[in-house]
């Protein structure tokens, strides 16, 4: 059974920093696509960030270039998303998730992705 955990979310203030996990198990980590999606409340859930499978690529959405960095360790079947320079637009659920299709560049809808976390909350006051 695959699963997918986040954590690291919580309250900040803006121009504050979070970084946060995703923990893989019950899937060959290594040769999935990971990514990390945000919905705000009344939005749709939007690709943030996503990482190719040997973390050699990596996309982000404009809206978070320069300041949200995607990594992944293979070795712990963990996905990270280092947030920085955080605003109140960024509050949102972000959600870790997996394409086992290994597709580059990445899927942007969330269709096309097969396994999903169940979400942090990430609040940022301003």
């Amino acid at each position: 059974q695959v699963q997918l955990v986040e954590s690291g979310g919580g309250l900040v203030q803006a121009g504050g920093s979070l970084t946060l996990s995703c923990a893989a198990s019950g899937l060959t980590f290594v040769t999935y696509t990971m990514a990390w999606f945000r919905q705000a409340p009344g939005k749709e859930r939007d690709l943030v960030a996503a990482i190719r499978w040997s973390g050699g690529s990596t996309f982000y959405a404009d809206s978070v270039k320069g300041r949200f960095t995607i990594s992944r360790d293979n070795a712990k079947y963990t996905v990270y998303l280092r947030m920085r320079n955080l605003a109140p637009e960024d509050t949102a659920v972000y959600y870790c998730a997996a394409d086992e299709r290994r597709r580059w560049p990445p899927a942007l809808p969330r269709t096309g992705y097969d396994y999903w976390g169940q979400g942090t909350q990430v609040t940022v006051s301003s």
